[in-house]
Protein backbone atom coordinates (compact mmCIF):
# COMPACT_ATOMS: atom_id res chain seq x y z
CA UNK A 1 0.00 0.00 0.00
CA UNK A 2 1.38 3.85 -0.83
CA UNK A 3 1.98 6.04 1.71
CA UNK A 4 0.10 9.15 1.86
CA UNK A 5 0.50 11.20 -1.31
CA UNK A 6 0.33 8.26 -4.07
CA UNK A 7 4.12 7.32 -4.17
CA UNK A 8 5.48 4.64 -3.52
CA UNK A 9 7.99 3.47 -1.41
CA UNK A 10 11.86 3.99 -3.16
CA UNK A 11 14.57 1.45 -2.07
CA UNK A 12 17.54 2.65 0.16
CA UNK A 13 20.03 2.67 -1.61
CA UNK A 14 22.49 2.34 1.41
CA UNK A 15 20.55 -1.26 1.62
CA UNK A 16 21.14 -2.22 -1.71
CA UNK A 17 25.06 -1.04 -1.40
CA UNK A 18 25.07 -3.18 2.68
CA UNK A 19 23.85 -6.65 0.98
CA UNK A 20 26.30 -5.81 -2.93
CA UNK A 21 29.16 -5.33 -0.50
CA UNK A 22 28.47 -8.24 1.74
CA UNK A 23 28.12 -10.38 -0.49
CA UNK A 24 31.58 -9.43 -1.88
CA UNK A 25 32.55 -9.65 1.40
CA UNK A 26 32.00 -13.44 1.34
CA UNK A 27 32.60 -13.91 -2.42
CA UNK A 28 36.53 -12.66 -1.65
CA UNK A 29 36.87 -14.35 1.56
CA UNK A 30 40.17 -15.76 0.44
CA UNK A 31 41.72 -12.26 0.24
CA UNK A 32 41.73 -11.57 3.98
CA UNK A 33 42.48 -7.96 3.46
CA UNK A 34 39.07 -7.15 1.57
CA UNK A 35 37.37 -7.84 4.62
CA UNK A 36 37.13 -3.72 4.39
CA UNK A 37 33.55 -4.79 2.37
CA UNK A 38 32.36 -6.95 5.34
CA UNK A 39 32.50 -4.21 7.32
CA UNK A 40 31.22 -1.44 5.19
CA UNK A 41 28.35 -3.67 4.89
CA UNK A 42 27.84 -3.46 8.34
CA UNK A 43 27.82 0.06 8.54
CA UNK A 44 25.75 0.68 5.44
CA UNK A 45 23.30 -2.16 6.64
CA UNK A 46 23.04 -0.21 10.06
CA UNK A 47 22.51 3.42 8.64
CA UNK A 48 20.02 1.51 5.92
CA UNK A 49 17.61 0.36 8.91
CA UNK A 50 17.86 3.80 11.03
CA UNK A 51 16.98 5.72 7.88
CA UNK A 52 14.17 2.99 7.29
CA UNK A 53 12.45 3.50 10.00
CA UNK A 54 12.50 7.36 10.37
CA UNK A 55 11.08 7.36 6.74
CA UNK A 56 7.41 6.36 7.68
CA UNK A 57 7.23 4.18 4.77
CA UNK A 58 9.09 6.28 1.93
CA UNK A 59 12.02 3.93 2.21
CA UNK A 60 12.12 -0.06 1.77
CA UNK A 61 14.51 -2.18 1.67
CA UNK A 62 14.85 -3.59 5.58
CA UNK A 63 15.48 -7.05 4.22
CA UNK A 64 18.05 -6.11 2.19
CA UNK A 65 19.84 -4.35 4.99
CA UNK A 66 19.57 -7.05 6.74
CA UNK A 67 20.81 -9.54 4.99
CA UNK A 68 23.78 -6.98 4.18
CA UNK A 69 24.29 -6.87 7.90
CA UNK A 70 24.12 -10.74 8.56
CA UNK A 71 26.58 -11.61 5.15
CA UNK A 72 28.80 -8.46 6.80
CA UNK A 73 28.99 -10.58 10.50
CA UNK A 74 29.64 -14.20 8.69
CA UNK A 75 32.55 -12.70 6.67
CA UNK A 76 34.25 -10.69 9.38
CA UNK A 77 33.54 -14.21 11.33
CA UNK A 78 35.11 -16.44 8.35
CA UNK A 79 38.79 -14.21 8.25
CA UNK A 80 39.11 -14.31 11.91
CA UNK A 81 38.61 -18.09 11.73
CA UNK A 82 40.92 -18.23 8.90
CA UNK A 83 43.42 -16.09 10.90
CA UNK A 84 43.07 -18.26 13.76
CA UNK A 85 43.58 -21.55 12.24
CA UNK A 86 46.64 -20.13 10.01
CA UNK A 87 48.17 -19.03 12.93
CA UNK A 88 47.95 -22.31 14.76
CA UNK A 89 49.17 -24.49 11.72
CA UNK A 90 46.51 -26.18 11.04
CA UNK A 91 45.60 -24.79 7.99
CA UNK A 92 48.35 -24.49 5.45
CA UNK A 93 49.37 -21.54 3.63
CA UNK A 94 52.54 -23.47 1.73
CA UNK A 95 51.73 -24.72 -1.62
CA UNK A 96 54.40 -25.89 -2.82
CA UNK A 97 54.36 -29.33 -4.21
CA UNK A 98 57.35 -31.58 -5.20
CA UNK A 99 56.23 -34.47 -7.86
CA UNK A 100 59.93 -35.99 -7.70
Amino acid sequence: MPPQGGLPPKTSGKAIGSLVTGLVGLLTICCGFLVVTSIVALVLGFLARKDIRASNGQLKGDGMALAGIITGFVGIAMVIVTIILVATGTLDTNFEYSTS
